[in-house]
């Protein structure tokens, strides 16, 4: 619940600059260079740890206490492109060439560059890598928010072995609460308590916002001070976004007052906010490697992911809900009834859903009452005062009287209102009102001894026992849902107010006819999104020499993914920019630079199922020219154009310069399939690529069917082909012992990355021969060559249906299974002649039961 803000603030902590703490722990040491390879600041540990005669003075060349090959393994991270915010990796480097090998976080701060180094585990690499794969594949098991969250403390104290792990969530007042926890039966249960604000200072949730994974080895360790602890200029080494960094006393107190030796937190960020975060509390002193918490991290980034398509379900059932309650409404008041006599209809429709206990409609100058409601006298004082708090909007408060004062007159009866304004000013309104009650909340502690009297040290709190707070005078929170809920109604009763029955009755058909296309067509992405997902994973892993180089590949692709989503869902799914899309994945790169990327030709706008696919094309050609191409040289530059051929379609031309010489590749990895096969696989266009000495040449053309009238208003989503969505029993297959293991597979699939997934798979369970077909006529082609043993076949392919291709496998005797994103009905695919149904997203083990002795 969001309780009402407290006036009183931790001001002393929140004003404590904790990035400049000039010290850091112990359990690694520190080094800032400048941009002239010195030593500016240094760990007073240094030498030490480096087995050093003595820590390195100011000034030092690092070429003088590294090892060459170390220096410049660092040397070429550093140099290569990070955003803000953003460290680098490196994992077992021989830093003075004397055997003993490191684990190293770098990052560049105000100018200089940051080495931060701890004792490498070379023993549990490999373990920790292996972690990876299985701990995702737990994550994407849950349900629902409660069981991700569960599942999500229990792999973490699995793999890190503290013994308290937390799921803290915070409210919308900064407080928080322990939504989840797993923890060792000797300690007392933390979850379901409330924690104020103040324990954790505004600029501490900022910087941790930024900085996103936090480690104390130590609470009684002494910190280990910088030196200098100032540089030249007379200000501190700006720690924000080390992972050394020594913490605040105060902090260090408060967390030493809850019997805590160590601890390990990481951030759970959504949409650039701080939604809560993953504790891990230790009684005593605790460092896992730094691999192991580089997989806690790549972990804590899946667990955002798994949130985001939870919530948006949640959000989707919350429509479903609007929608019914709308339509009832609208279905009984089409009829032509007045508004201002439809209070009794209201309140019966409402009863179910948004918990009240009374109303209060102001119509066509009348007002009307029910329940626990103001009277008229006392509401004709507050209607004038309305308009100026409601702003258009749904106002929700739990104490009316604190936003308009003459409400304290009817408080003791209604306090609590949500607010509907169904016209300008407040001459229409309706009001759900709810009695004033007390509330009982439970606290780690007393939160009000987490604030200090004036120009007084804060001393943290001793007591973290659950205290109970009584809360006078206020109503039951209005929740989100009901918030929202709220605002359809508020919509649905203007269009009464607008006499929009003539239409109402076709639009209510239409609605419900479209809503139901939208609910399949979300199931279809979701699942097609979870399929995308773990074909990147594993596509991805078989490139990747290390944890953070696994975590960088994947978390590239995924963040590409990410940001054309919110491209195309900034327009409700509809046609998104592409110049913005070429522009925002090469900025890291390019810093803006004018002389490094020109982009010319008029903008397009692309369709939603064509943007994601040419989101992971333009950032694994970004990402190959910072590696090896124009962008990992200073003076290079990129250049791409956009222009339309006769017949309408897009060619899209990639020019680098300036960068070494280039020659084709070797081998052919993932990321050059994605360039080389996506584009021609799933849209249909081709795909040319030259590889001169003076620079990379691409060219792609996009065919005219994916892309929209610049002008054109964001297009409703195609409805899908198939109609219903099978249950979750599919036709068996038939017993395993009776089929003979296939040489030849048929993959058909619409989605490049998912056929290679899936033919990879097959090959890997001993399927010799595996081909990909896209579309109808090209698998039917494929079956008239060379026929399959077994077929997987994607029963949507895009706007076509894969009947044709199971006409012609069942015609041939060839066993198949048809795979889907939708629910389709059983009976569907039993008359189509499948063997089994692959719900996606299906993976190695999906198709392992498919074969005999796989």
């Amino acid at each position: 619940m969001n309780l009402q803000p407290r006036g009183d603030a931790l001001t002393e902590c929140d004003r404590e600059p904790i990035h400049h703490i000039a010290a850091i722990q112990g359990f690694g040491a520190l080094i800032a260079a400048d941009a002239a390879g010195r030593i500016a600041h240094a760990s007073a540990n240094l030498g030490a740890m480096l087995g050093l005669e003595a820590t390195p003075a100011a000034g030092t060349p690092l070429a003088t206490i590294l090892a060459p090959a170390a220096l410049e393994t660092i040397t070429a991270a550093l140099a290569e492109p990070l955003g803000p915010d953003s460290c680098t990796r490196r994992f077992g480097l021989d830093l003075a060439g004397n055997g003993a090998r490191f684990d190293c976080a770098l990052h560049t701060s105000c100018g200089l560059q940051i080495i931060e180094l701890e004792p490498h585990a070379a023993d549990a690499f490999a373990d920790h890598v292996s972690l990876i794969v299985p701990a995702i594949a737990r994550l994407e098991q849950a349900a629902g928010l409660a069981e991700l969250c569960d599942s999500a403390a229990r792999l973490v104290r699995q793999m890190t072995g503290y013994d308290r792990v937390m799921i803290y969530r915070f409210h919308p007042d900064d407080s928080g609460e322990v939504i989840a926890e797993e923890r060792d039966t000797a300690l007392e249960p933390y979850l379901g308590l409330r924690y104020p604000a103040a324990d954790i200072p505004r600029q501490a949730r900022e910087l941790f916002r930024r900085n996103r994974f936090r480690v104390i080895a130590d609470m009684n360790a002494e910190p280990v001070p910088i030196i200098p602890a100032r540089g030249p200029d007379d200000t501190p080494l700006d720690l924000s976004m080390s992972m050394l960094r020594a913490h605040s006393k105060m902090h260090l107190a408060y967390m030493r007052n809850m019997g805590v030796g160590a601890s390990l937190a990481i951030a759970i960020v959504r949409h650039e906010r701080l939604w809560g975060m993953i504790a891990c509390h230790h009684r005593t002193p605790r460092l896992p490697p730094y691999s192991l918490r580089t997989v806690a991290e790549v972990l804590s980034q899946t667990f955002s992911l798994m949130l985001d398509r939870i919530l948006l379900a949640e959000s989707e059932r919350l429509r479903e809900r609007a929608r019914l309650l709308n339509e009832r409404l609208l279905l009984r008041l089409s009829g032509g009834a007045s508004l201002a006599d439809s209070l009794p209809l209201i309140a019966e429709l409402l009863g179910g859903v948004i918990a009240h206990d009374g109303l209060s409609l102001m119509a066509e100058g009348r007002y009307s009452a029910s329940g626990a409601a103001p009277r008229e006298g006392e509401f004709a004082a507050i209607a004038p005062l309305l308009a100026p708090a409601l702003s258009g909007a749904v106002l929700a408060t739990t104490r009316l009287a604190e936003q308009i004062a003459e409400a304290a007159a009817f408080a003791e009866r209604a306090t609590g209102a949500l607010v509907l304004p169904l016209a300008h000013g407040g001459r229409e309104v309706l009001v759900l009102w709810r009695r004033p009650l007390e509330r009982i909340v439970t606290w780690a502690g007393d939160p009000a001894k987490a604030a200090a009297p004036p120009g007084e040290m804060l001393q943290p709190r001793a007591s973290f026992a659950a205290w109970v707070e009584t809360v006078r005078g206020h109503s039951a929170e209005w929740s989100a849902e009901e918030c929202a809920i709220a605002e359809g109604l508020r919509r649905t009763l203007i269009e009464v107010v607008l006499r929009l029955n003539a239409d109402l009755a076709h639009a209510r058909a239409r609605a419900a006819a479209q809503q139901d296309l939208l609910i399949a067509e979300l199931n279809h992405r979701v699942r097609n999104i979870l399929a995308l997902i773990r074909a990147l994973v594993a596509q991805s892993e078989a490139e990747a020499l290390s944890v953070p180089g696994f975590a960088a590949i994947l978390g590239g692709r995924i963040a590409a993914l990410a940001a054309a989503h919110d491209n195309i869902t900034a327009h409700n799914w509809g046609p998104a920019s592409l110049t913005r899309l070429i522009t925002e994945e090469l900025a890291p790169y390019t810093g803006g630079d004018p002389a490094r990327f020109r982009l010319t030709g008029e903008d397009v706008l692309v369709v939603p199922a064509a943007y994601t696919m040419l989101a992971l094309v333009v950032h694994e050609l970004a990402t190959n020219s910072a590696k090896y191409g124009a962008l990992s040289a200073r003076a290079g530059c990129v250049s791409v154009s956009l222009a339309r051929t006769a017949r309408g379609d897009l060619a899209i031309a990639w020019r680098e310069s300036g960068g070494p010489p280039v020659t084709a590749p070797a081998r052919e990895g993932f990321g050059s399939t994605i360039i080389t096969r996506a584009i021609p696989h799933e849209l249909g266009g081709t795909a040319t690529l030259n590889f001169r000495l003076t620079g990379l040449e691409a060219d792609f053309v996009i065919p005219a069917r994916h892309l929209a009238p610049r002008a054109a208003e964001p297009a409703t989503p195609a409805a899908p082909t198939a109609a219903a969505a099978p249950p979750a029993a599919a036709p068996a297959a038939a017993p395993a012992a009776t089929l003979v293991r296939p040489a030849r597979a048929l993959v058909v699939e619409d989605s490049i990355i998912i056929a290679l997934d899936a033919a990879e798979s097959l090959k890997r369970l001993g399927v010799a021969e595996v081909t990909i077909a896209a579309s109808v006529a090209e698998a039917l082609a494929a079956i008239a060559a060379s026929p399959p043993e077994l077929a997987i076949i994607d029963f949507n392919l895009g706007s076509e249906s894969a009947e044709p291709i199971a006409a012609a496998l069942r015609a041939g005797g060839v066993r198949f299974v048809l795979a889907t994103g939708y629910a389709e009905d059983t009976e569907d695919f039993a008359r189509l002649g499948a063997a089994a149904v692959l719900r996606k997203p299906y993976g190695l083990a999906d198709l392992a039961r498919l074969l005999p002795d796989a």
